[in-house]
């Protein structure tokens, strides 16, 4: 049976998970398109509902075993995407008790869902094990913050940490020039490395907490924080797998697995523990 109908309840149920309060209240989000519906089912991450454009021909299978069909303009309409969707699924969040090493990414203030997501698809690329979120950040399991992770939602542990006392390893704070260089640091796990937003940085208070600080040498005032992340994440990739730095001139490679395996990796089991 293909739904037809604006006033359908499924439908109702997918405008109301537009919402944070709705979100966090039902511990649900949405995930649109074959590209994250397809890195979801590679993971082993089950989807609850799945609804596809009546007539639509998909280039990838759905997870269920019979998707929901939908007025294409219906389906449309319930997306967030300009251009509407094909496919759509509805997944439970995972939320982990604890931000866990060896290498952990703390966020706090980025309140900009698409940098939260962007930094999830760093923290998967380079091997990070959990990305916490610190007071002020956006939703990262958001329309707009599941879209910029690029399938890394699914992949890269998340946790919510209120202070930095309940980071692992090390704290290393990134603060727009001050500190030593981050090429100049020693960045061995086990460790958690800390990002402001953009315009306000990391609270005194914070950096405070932190054994480090570090900058990333620049020649203009500021760089967006994810990609500040991003860069600290690849510093700390490319560290672990030359094995230490290289002297001048010397441009052998010492051949090491990173922190973690190339590709998308389940995120943990799914966790009651809502948001706070």
């Amino acid at each position: 049976m293909t739904i037809t109908s604006p006033h359908n309840p499924r439908l109702k149920e997918l405008r109301r998970l537009r919402r944070r309060r709705e979100r966090e209240r039902s511990l649900r989000f949405v995930a649109e398109g074959e590209d994250l519906l397809d890195a979801a089912r590679r993971v082993g991450w089950p989807v609850l509902e799945s609804y596809r454009a009546a007539g639509a021909a998909l280039e990838r299978e759905l997870d269920a075993q019979e998707s929901i069909e939908v007025d294409p303009a219906l389906l449309a309409e319930v997306s967030t995407l300009g251009s509407g969707t094909r496919a759509l699924g509805v997944y439970e969040q995972r939320w982990s008790e604890r931000a866990e090493g060896p290498l952990c990414v703390y966020l706090h203030g980025l309140a900009d869902p698409g940098n939260v997501g962007t930094v999830l698809r760093a923290a998967a690329a380079f091997g990070a094990s959990c990305v916490a979120l610190g007071p002020g950040c956006a939703d990262p399991y958001s329309p707009k913050a599941v879209r910029a992770s690029m399938g890394a939602i699914f992949a890269v542990p998340l946790s919510r940490a209120a202070t930095p006392a309940e980071l692992p390893g090390e704290r290393l704070a990134l603060v727009a020039h001050a500190g030593d260089p981050l090429s100049q640091v020693n960045l061995e796990p086990p460790l958690t490395l800390l990002v402001g937003a953009e315009r306000g940085g990391l609270p005194p208070e914070v950096v405070e907490q932190c054994e480090r600080v570090a900058h990333i040498p620049i020649a203009t005032d500021s760089l967006n924080a994810a990609m500040a992340a991003t860069i600290a994440l690849y510093e700390m990739s490319d560290r672990k797998i030359r094995g230490a730095r290289p002297k001048p001139g010397d441009t052998r490679l010492r051949r090491e697995s990173p922190l973690r395996p190339a590709g998308l990796q389940p995120a943990a089991p799914p966790s009651r523990v809502r948001p706070a």
